[in-house]
């Protein structure tokens, strides 16, 4: 995994002499889980996260990016809104580390260097891999062995940038992961005691505010796609 993230990052960098317009970021905020125990809410951050990004801006509508996040998660059932998770009293705690690509569209025109065209609402549309920790066994009551796995989401989201002054931007935005995967929070069908009976998949999300800084010569877009 950290082996991949390496690659990505060292080939987007090296495309940079390639003109056009780049973009540089870090976002910091909150994550969130939404699965088997704890709240059913898909936007209530309880853990600090980050992400490290980089985009190509393809024209004033499009950015192809790359990110990579961190993103710690837990849950507890005494903060659930049904009797039932409040009573039984489940908690976790994992880690994401996750590699995303994909889309950035926006809704308007963007482009720092034109008037009237720095700011805008946009949708983002990724394919990410990630790795997390599972329980493997129960070698003896209530002690558990673990072991890493990497598996796939479809994260999609929703965010707003703007310029801050000169090359800089910001960017607040949610983004969701749909996952499939069902043991995030440790279930486990071969332990009575971690089989939570739930039928769907696994959700983790993230909204923070991220800091932008756009280099490269001034935006020559090509035609279309």
């Amino acid at each position: 995994m950290k082996n991949c993230i390496l690659l990505v990052i060292l080939t987007s960098f090296s495309n940079v002499s390639l003109g056009q317009m780049y973009e540089v970021g870090i976002s910091v905020g909150g994550s969130n889980f939404a699965g088997d125990i704890g709240r059913t809410s898909y936007i209530y951050p309880n853990k600090i996260g980050g992400a490290a990004f980089f985009k190509y801006n393809k024209n004033p509508r499009m950015a192809l990016r790359a990110t990579y996040s961190y993103l710690p998660i837990k849950a507890n059932d005494l903060d659930a809104d049904t009797d039932f998770r409040r009573d039984r009293g489940l908690n976790f705690k994992n880690t994401i580390n996750e590699l995303a690509v994909g889309l950035e569209y926006n809704f308007y025109e963007y482009d720092l260097s034109t008037p009237g065209k720095t700011w805008t609402p946009y949708i983002l549309l990724e394919f990410a891999a990630f790795d997390y920790k599972y329980i493997t066994s129960e070698p003896q009551p209530d002690q558990y062995e673990y072991n890493s796995k990497n598996s796939f989401a479809i994260p999609f989201g929703v965010g707003f940038k703007s310029k801050l002054s000169g090359s800089f931007a910001f960017a607040l935005e949610t983004k969701f992961r749909y996952t499939f995967e069902d043991d995030l929070d440790y279930n486990n069908e071969k332990i009575a005691k971690l089989n939570f009976g739930g039928t769907g998949n696994d959700w983790y999300m993230f909204t923070g505010f991220s800091l932008i800084y756009t280099f490269g010569r001034p935006a020559c877009y090509t035609n279309g796609l």
